[in-house]
């Protein structure tokens, strides 16, 4: 016999809650998905209900898993450590389409999304999302609250800091380290280690404001 299933609580309404719901559904293992969004007049997504505002999530929790759905790293991290301290239980969203290798290691409140592949060895923290047609390869530390964007190519032993955002379409060479809070503009190659804080573009990416 088949135990109880739960209820899905996504927080955030939006774009990105619109994809973790679906990847959600895919999943088949909650009965019930909701939502909680601030925008004011906003009642269903994706065919759910918009049950309450954000800050009205711990009086959800009976036979509930949560997940922030929510793009901001900054934001995202802030609401999950909140929750996290309440001792409520986070989701993991994994697309089945996704390829996750043996022995990858991935934090609660990350979400995998559609044709990403993550190669053996490899961790992800919790809160990250790694999103559609990323890849990386083997060895890989993705820090906490680490956003991996659509069609970005991580080489084999590539260590990403904490809270950094790495745009659409960027490649990192193997071997490299970025540290925390940084950014990658849309196609950037990372060609050495990045060790400041700051948003880099271009091939090979530069830190933007320096001079060359």
């Amino acid at each position: 016999m088949e135990g109880k299933m739960r209820r899905l609580l996504v927080m955030g309404a939006g774009g990105h809650g619109k994809v973790c719901a679906d990847i959600a559904i895919k999943m088949k293992k909650w009965d019930r998905i909701v939502f909680l969004d601030d925008k004011e007049g906003i009642k269903e997504c994706m065919g759910f209900p918009v049950i309450d505002k954000l800050s009205a999530a711990l009086c959800y929790r009976e036979n509930t898993d949560y997940f922030v759905a929510i793009g901001d790293n900054g934001i995202r991290e802030q609401i999950q450590e909140k929750l996290e301290w309440e001792g409520v239980s986070l989701a993991i969203l994994l697309h089945p389409d996704a390829v996750v290798g043996l022995s990858v290691k991935i934090g609660k409140g990350s979400t995998i999304m559609a044709g990403a592949i993550i190669n053996s060895g490899s961790q992800i923290g919790k809160g990250c999302v790694v999103n559609t047609g990323s890849s990386i390869d083997h060895d890989n530390i993705i820090e906490d609250y680490v956003h991996i964007s659509p069609g970005v190519r991580l080489a084999g032993n590539v260590k990403i800091g904490r809270g950094s955002f790495i745009g659409v379409g960027s490649t990192v060479r193997n071997n490299i380290t970025i540290c925390s809070g940084c950014q990658t503009g849309a196609g950037a190659v990372v060609v050495k280690n990045i060790e400041k804080k700051g948003i880099y573009i271009g091939i090979p990416a530069q830190r933007l404001g320096v001079k060359k």
